[in-house]
């Protein structure tokens, strides 16, 4: 069974009822759109969004509790757009996740995808997720669900994000260990702490996972705290040297069998509003 077709539990939309909703990629990303707002949006949206939602929202994993918190705040069916106000508030791996989820339920093979945008900030990789799809002819198509339509200005399609536009993080990383990209423009660009060799590693892990249906938070980590170039060690380079070559998706589940790689039952979540904490996934 294909794996990217299967309900991982962090995409699972539970007992949603799918009977009505479109089939196209184009149209299930416009879905998407229209019940996320990015909880950096307020201003381009023109709205002040609540501080608690900030906060707590994106903290959400799974699937289940996107839908659960936007059926508490309106009775209107997933295929009609909200209003700001009544939306989930979220990160781009949510829209993400949720347009993976929906995709799977209603019979296209789908992923999410860890890595970096140049079409947020220029001259920098912006720290962002997409989805991966794949169309009946096999090829895969990046579709990015936070600008499918809406307040964003881009000069190609979000149903067919170029790949050298939205850099997966193995590229990103070939990229820069090869000293063709410089790590410190790979990250956050608003936080100059968060950025580098370092931050483009933790994405080849996070996209590693995505890879293997474990869709875990932005800012959920595995392993040795690494926080800094200075933190990274000659077997994390060769280690990551071998995911970013992984040229196979059975290369990439073998490697991902690797206890070094794998994401535990319990992470550590480093969040921006609820500091660090340990955190106990559901069940795989």
């Amino acid at each position: 069974m294909d794996l990217h077709r299967r309900q991982s539990v962090f995409s699972d939309p539970g007992g949603l009822d799918i009977a009505g909703l479109p089939r196209d990629p184009g149209s299930l990303a416009r879905i998407v759109r229209d019940v996320i707002i990015h909880r950096g949006e307020g201003e381009r949206f023109g709205v002040t969004l609540p501080e608690a939602r900030l906060h707590e929202d994106a903290e959400s994993r799974y699937v289940t509790e996107i839908l659960r918190l936007l059926g508490e705040r309106s009775d209107r069916p997933l295929t009609e757009r909200r209003e700001p106000a009544e939306r989930f508030v979220g990160t781009c791996r949510d829209f993400s996740l949720l347009l993976c989820s929906l995709l799977r339920a209603t019979g296209t093979p789908a992923r999410l995808r860890c890595g970096f945008a140049t079409y947020f900030v220029e001259g920098f990789h912006e720290d962002h997720w997409v989805t991966e799809y794949r169309l009946p002819d096999g090829r895969l198509r990046l579709v990015d669900a936070q600008i499918a339509h809406g307040p964003y200005d881009v000069d190609f399609d979000p149903l067919d994000v170029p790949r050298d536009r939205f850099v997966v993080a193995g590229q990103a990383w070939r990229e820069c260990r090869a000293g063709r990209a410089d790590p410190s423009g790979f990250g956050v660009s608003r936080l100059e702490e968060i950025r580098g060799l370092w931050y483009v590693r933790g994405n080849v892990l996070h996209d590693l996972a995505a890879l293997n249906g474990v869709e875990v938070l932005p800012w959920d980590g595995w392993g040795p705290e690494i926080l800094d170039d200075a933190s990274l060690t000659a077997e994390d380079l060769a280690l990551t040297d071998a995911v970013a070559a992984a040229g196979s998706e059975e290369e990439l589940r073998r490697l991902y069998r690797d206890p070094r790689l794998r994401v535990p039952d319990e992470i550590v979540s480093y969040t921006a509003y609820q500091g660090v904490r340990k955190v106990t996934l559901r069940p795989r």
